[in-house]
């Protein structure tokens, strides 16, 4: 028996290879399957089955194109209706891979078709359940993404997903193994841990969710209580892995059309097309196209992209670092964007050489700041999430989550500078350049955030209501 998490860092996701006696099973895979159809080749193991937790809303699966390539069928759980060929399973419904039995338990809650997968050994023992979003460590699948379809309110689904996890999960095992899709980073919960692999026996004893003494109106009470908006693009998402979507060799070749300058800056006018800088931060503020977007290809780039961009139909005009196109191309595709038209050829130093207009973002030493704010009171913008703000901030400052920049975007001020930053520098630039492409100009980043900030001895506070620059 083999088993081996496939772990994606930006997406903070999981997917799964199971093997045994020549056969595998494949769980909730990436859009890119051909890492999968390597690993079983070099195994000289076939693809035998594709199973999928649920219907998907934070990036988009490979299940559709694995399952045309491999000939292995795709299988869903309960209430699953997509629009292919696919296995609807039953509740106990099992399967034989090899020497192994895998058992769909139906788990709705998070979503209503969530199905969690138990393996079994060659002895017929429970060894390891692949729990999809009904599970985590440390916390549990938020039940708000699935009202719509589901035609029931989050308390609703949450009281369901506090059933199936204590008649389909709490009664396993404590030595049974926790597999779960996503890891910290991941909006499809809020507490999430950073460990990828745990325990059944470990989550009773450290998640919230599974204390045996609570009740269902605690449960629902605890798993509803401060929901953030899920990103815009989490339906669409939804909408390929449940209706089909193209191939992902195709969306790639589309998106490899190398661009000159002048071709660039025409494609770009006659489109309409989002231009995404992807560099580095600092490269970014150093020079960038007029009203270019940053989101760096080494930060939480995909999930950043979902959330800020949104419509996944919208083409998209790229700036990368040389040799990093198709990655780019390719990570865009794992969260549903397959517009990408072309990349700047020669990338931004062909923008430069070619005498083409571009803007800067004026940046500043913490060092720097900290002599400014001495001196005088100053507008100071703090673009980190909720929880971080509340911990430690600059008082005064004003909090605006990076995640909700575009709901605030008349609130900053028009007639003075005021000074951005967020924990490190990735989030600020981003929403900097979000800023800057709305015509707001009147903006300095704080090189380093909030890291440098406290490195430079400046004071900060706690605060347990954070204020935002003015009431919407």
């Amino acid at each position: 028996m083999k088993i081996e998490q496939i772990y994606t860092g930006c997406l903070a996701q999981g997917a799964y290879y199971i093997e045994s006696n020549g056969e595998v099973a494949i769980i909730d895979p990436l859009r890119e399957i051909q890492p999968y159809i390597e690993k079983a080749h070099q195994a000289n193991a076939t693809i035998k089955y594709i199973f999928e937790t649920h219907f998907h809303a934070d990036f988009v699966s490979g299940h559709v194109t694995l399952s045309k390539q491999t000939g292995a069928p795709i299988i869903y759980g309960p209430n699953a209706n997509p629009s292919f060929d696919a296995i609807v399973a039953t509740d106990g419904q099992e399967f034989q891979l090899g020497e192994l039995t895998i058992v769909a338990l139906h788990t709705p809650g998070h979503t209503m078709e969530s199905t969690t997968y138990l393996l079994r050994d060659a002895s017929g023992k429970d060894h390891a359940i692949f729990s999809g979003d009904t599970l985590f460590l440390g916390d549990v699948g938020r039940p708000d993404l699935a009202q719509k379809a589901a035609s029931m309110t989050q308390e609703q689904l949450a009281e369901t997903l506090y059933d199936s996890l204590r008649t389909k999960i709490m009664p396993l095992a404590d030595d049974v193994i926790v597999y779960p899709a996503h890891g910290a980073g991941s909006a499809c919960g809020k507490n999430l841990s950073k460990e990828t692999v745990g325990t059944i026996g470990g989550q009773k004893q450290n998640n919230y969710a599974l204390r045996a003494d609570m009740t269902k109106e605690e449960f629902v009470k605890e798993v509803t209580d401060g929901l953030t908006p899920p990103p815009q693009y989490f339906p669409l998402n939804v909408k390929m892995n449940k209706e089909g979507y193209e191939d992902i060799d195709t969306v790639i070749k589309r998106g490899s059309h190398a661009l000159s300058p002048k071709e660039f800056e025409t494609a770009a006018n006659e489109t309409g097309a989002v231009i995404l800088d992807v560099r580095h931060q600092k490269d970014f503020a150093s020079g960038h196209i007029p009203r270019s977007i940053f989101i760096g290809i080494d930060g939480g780039f995909a999930p950043w992209v979902g959330a800020l961009i949104g419509d996944v139909t919208q083409p998209i005009l790229l700036i990368t670092p040389e040799g990093r196109e198709e990655e780019t191309i390719t990570r865009l595709s794992r969260v549903g964007f397959d517009h990408t038209i072309g990349y700047l050829k020669g990338g931004f130093e062909a923008w430069k050489k070619a005498s083409m207009e571009y803007d800067t973002v004026t940046s500043i030493t913490a060092t720097h700041f900290k002599n400014i704010l001495e001196e005088k009171e100053i507008p100071i913008v703090d673009v980190r999430k909720q929880g971080e703000y509340i911990s430690e901030h600059i008082e005064n400052a004003h909090h605006t989550p990076l995640s909700f920049l575009n709901d605030y975007l008349t609130t900053f001020p028009n007639d003075t500078n005021f000074y951005i930053h967020c924990a490190g520098g990735y989030r600020s630039m981003i929403a900097a350049s979000i800023l800057k492409s709305r015509g707001i100009h009147n903006l300095i980043d704080i090189a380093g955030g909030f890291k440098a900030i406290k490195d430079a001895q400046i004071p900060v506070t706690s605060y347990v209501c954070p204020t935002t620059l003015k009431e919407k």
